[in-house]
């Protein structure tokens, strides 16, 4: 049987008569745009997080931008952030005519290196957007502490790998001024399409984000702001509703695999998984360890019908779309060491540990 990298199939089957008669009310009462189910969602996922607002949207990228846009940032304006991540956080950054100021990461967790923050500060900071990367957030109380010396910098976590994830008993999204999460069907929680949300306890700038997801409107064909067309489809928001009964389990279970995957991988010393920091929890949206010779280790594994990803190959400093509109706070070192080991394994809430056993035998065998 082949082996997937992240069986989606598998994970959803179980819940498929719940998610396929959230989708047909939707079909039924014909409100595809701003259903009843978009607020019912934004309710759910509050109390999920314990944030005060919830605002859905249409990505987790419409998440970061519309975040930013309420935040007021545009030219001039700097936000400090990590080298090593998905494109989308830069790229919104970008968008709006600010620079991305990167940080160096930490080696064994390759989250944004907090202690590395407060030197990248200026008069121009006007947001710090640290990653929840692989599913565990960085060190929030140390970015918070600096961005209250530094006048109270708004902090906004980029959290689409890591919902559901925790730190020092809270949860991911709720951790600073914004968080921001993505429901990409491949993320923790996933729909069926594309769709994030943004929390806050600021009413203020909640309203400022519900406006801006409707092309800045206050009420219907009156702009306050200039906006973008942001808004989450409410089929999109059915299925998640359809899901999160079973979603504290994908969670657990998720812990309970990179627990597992980390023991076996006690017997392959030339492989390093991804550290996790005793007060927090990681919900491991990617699996992912350091090798050496990355590119001959994904040619045997394949080999041997075992899919990897890499996350990522390129820190964003080197990218041609981003390097010349970036400013580096020292060397990135370390992302650039951490971008040429990293290796995504198999990972979903529902992998079992035979498959898990095979996945680090054959890893074991290609990196002897």
């Amino acid at each position: 049987m082949k082996m997937e990298f992240m069986d989606l199939r598998v994970h959803d089957q179980h819940l498929r008569m719940d998610i396929a008669a959230r989708m047909q009310a939707v079909v039924d009462h014909g409100q595809f745009i701003m259903g009843p189910e978009v607020r019912e969602l934004e309710k759910s996922l509050e109390r999920f997080t314990g944030s005060t607002h919830c605002v859905t949207v249409a990505s987790g990228t419409e998440a970061l931008l519309i975040s930013l846009m309420a935040l007021g940032i545009g030219p001039g304006d700097e936000v400090i952030t990590t080298p090593f991540t998905f494109a989308a956080t830069v790229e919104t950054i970008v968008l709006l005519g600010a620079t991305p100021v990167l940080v160096d990461v930490e080696p064994d967790t390759c989250n944004i290196a907090s202690a590395e923050i407060e030197a990248a500060v200026t008069a121009k900071t006007r947001a710090i957007m640290p990653v929840s990367l692989y599913g565990q957030p960085p060190d929030m109380s140390e970015i918070n502490e600096i961005a209250a010396r530094h006048g109270g910098i708004p902090v906004v976590e980029d959290a689409a790998q890591s919902f559901g994830a925790t730190y020092q008993g809270r949860k991911s999204c709720a951790l600073s001024t914004i968080g921001c999460t993505s429901f990409f069907p491949s993320k923790p929680l996933g729909c069926y399409g594309d769709g994030g949300a943004i929390f806050t306890d600021d009413a203020g700038l909640a309203q400022a984000m519900r406006e801006i997801r409707v092309h800045g409107q206050e009420k219907r064909y009156f702009h306050t702001r200039v906006g973008v067309g942001g808004r989450m489809d409410t089929l999109q928001c059915a299925v998640l509703l359809g899901k999160l009964p079973q979603f504290e389990h994908d969670i657990a279970s998720r812990i309970v695999a990179g627990a597992q995957y980390i023991e076996l991988l006690e017997a392959v010393p030339s492989v390093t998984p991804i550290k996790v920091r005793s007060d927090r929890s990681c919900v491991w949206g990617q699996f992912t360890v350091l090798v050496k010779d990355r590119d001959e280790v994904v040619r045997k594994l394949k080999d041997e019908g075992i899919p990897t990803a890499v996350h990522y190959p390129t820190p964003l400093h080197n990218q041609p779309a981003y390097r010349d509109r970036c400013r580096a706070r020292g060397q990135l070192e370390h992302a650039s060491f951490v971008a040429e080991r990293v290796l995504s394994l198999p990972m979903y809430p529902r992998i079992d540990r035979a498959k898990q056993e095979t996945v680090v035998s054959a890893l074991r065998r290609a990196t002897s």
